[in-house]
């Protein structure tokens, strides 16, 4: 099994060295504008290899978790991947060429669909919580999409989120598998790839996500966290997105508090301000925020006992405190960025 991975890791290195090429010589490139983090032109898409990694395990023989011997994940996940591709594809056309935000959503909300037929949860007598849900998953879809920007945060927070699954999974910690381990390990596989060439300092990254790295890297934790939620029945498994939520909502309400249009590009995120308005390095702020969340989901999975009380409590209690360390980083800095905008409305 280790060399089945060995192999699978190989194959995703030199797909994406080889999209590379592709990129550079097709000019699939991220220049640099006022609202950018980064000065310098880098090669956009890199994270089309998420995609890419969960197209080889759909097609790789694997041991199944319910002992019916060796099979194809494509068998059973061909819903989820036919999202993926759905999204992703999407996605990578708006990477290269910009599209209206009606197509984009339709894509997604399709997509959603097809990860929620795939998790058996399409129900029509529960069709209320079923649209619910997928507003939900789409919001959050397009939230880690806006954080994607500075090096090596999507990465990070990205095995932040699944590396924890992974131990909770193979932990010993539920009756019943919900999801198969190879699905996770392909997908952490993928983005340590990625990293290679993006978890690095301002102006070394050999290549962004892009929105098909980004929202295709969505899908594929949303559908694990979905699994996870429908075996348990406990949506506070949500606590795994908890940074990247509350963050993502908070700037949200910060905007509309200040009537911007939420559709134009901005530099609000907290990250933001910390490697931009506070010059940290792209790779200390990546980690600050991979770390913060890997201690919120592991504190999830090993410390807090497994009871819908606790777990409630622990979620709740995580979001006030996140909540208010963002309002005061806020109020102590926030200055700085309308001086920012000001330079720019001077100049």
């Amino acid at each position: 099994m280790a060399w089945t991975y060995i192999i699978i890791a190989v194959l995703l290195l030199v797909a994406e060295l080889i999209y590379f090429r592709i990129a550079d010589k097709c000019n699939i490139i991220d220049k640099p504008n006022e609202r950018s983090s980064h000065s310098t032109i880098v090669l956009r898409g890199g994270g089309i290899i998420f995609a890419v990694a969960m197209i080889i395990w759909s097609l790789t023989p694997f041991p199944s978790p319910m002992d019916e011997g060796i099979v194809m994940p494509i068998m059973a996940y061909w819903p989820f991947l036919a999202g993926l591709l759905l999204i992703a594809g999407v996605s990578f056309w708006d990477d290269v060429k910009s599209l209206p935000d009606s197509v984009r959503l339709v894509a997604q909300f399709a997509a959603m669909g097809l990860m929620f037929w795939n998790m058996e949860i399409m129900q029509w007598s529960l069709w209320w919580m079923v649209l619910i849900a997928l507003v939900v998953c789409v919001g959050a879809t397009n939230v880690i999409n806006f954080m994607d920007g500075i090096n090596g945060i999507t990465a990070g927070y990205s095995l932040a989120v699944l590396v924890p699954l992974l131990m909770l999974e193979v932990g010993g910690l539920k009756d019943d598998v919900f999801i198969e381990p190879s699905y996770l390990i392909v997908a952490i596989l993928g983005v340590l790839v990625f990293s290679i060439f993006n978890f690095r300092p301002k102006g070394k990254a050999k290549c962004f996500a892009g929105d098909v790295g980004s929202v295709g890297i969505a899908f594929i934790m949303l559908f694990a966290i979905g699994k996870l939620i429908v075996a348990t029945g406990d949506i506070t498994w949500l606590a795994f997105l908890m940074v990247y939520g509350v963050d993502g909502c908070c700037t949200i309400l910060h905007r509309i508090m200040l009537h911007e249009n939420l559709g134009e590009a901005h530099r609000k995120h907290a990250y933001q301000l910390m490697a931009n308005e506070l010059k940290m390095s792209h790779v200390v702020v990546s980690l600050l925020y991979m770390a913060m969340q890997l201690v919120i989901s592991l504190v999830m999975v090993y410390v807090i006992p497994h009871t819908p009380q606790a777990h409630w409590t622990y979620f709740i209690g995580v979001a006030i405190v996140l909540c208010g360390v963002y309002v005061l980083f806020m109020k102590k800095y926030y200055h700085l960025h309308e001086e920012y905008l000001e330079s720019l409305r001077s100049n």
